[in-house]
C-alpha cells in the first residue's frame, strides 16, 4: 500500500523546459517587459494606452504561471 499524498510531481505544461513556479513567474515578467516595450514603440503612437498591454500581460502571465 503506497501513499499518494506525498506525490508532488507536476504534469509537464506547454513550456519546453522543466520549471517551478518562480521560473514561470520570471518568464511572465520578461514577457510583460517585452510586450510593454513593443507596445510603447509600435502601438501606443496610434492611440491605445500602455495599460492595455499591462492587462494583456497580466492575463498571459497568470496563464504561464498556472499552466506553464
Amino acid at each position: 500500500m503506497t501513499s499518494q499524498s506525498g506525490n508532488n510531481e507536476r504534469k509537464p505544461g506547454f513550456l519546453p523546459i522543466e520549471t517551478n513556479w518562480f521560473d514561470r513567474l520570471f518568464i511572465s515578467i520578461v514577457i510583460w517587459v517585452a510586450l510593454s516595450l513593443f507596445w510603447m514603440r509600435f502601438i501606443e503612437p496610434f492611440g491605445p494606452s500602455v495599460w492595455f498591454a499591462a492587462a494583456i500581460s497580466a492575463v498571459l502571465g497568470a496563464y504561464v504561471v498556472w499552466k506553464g
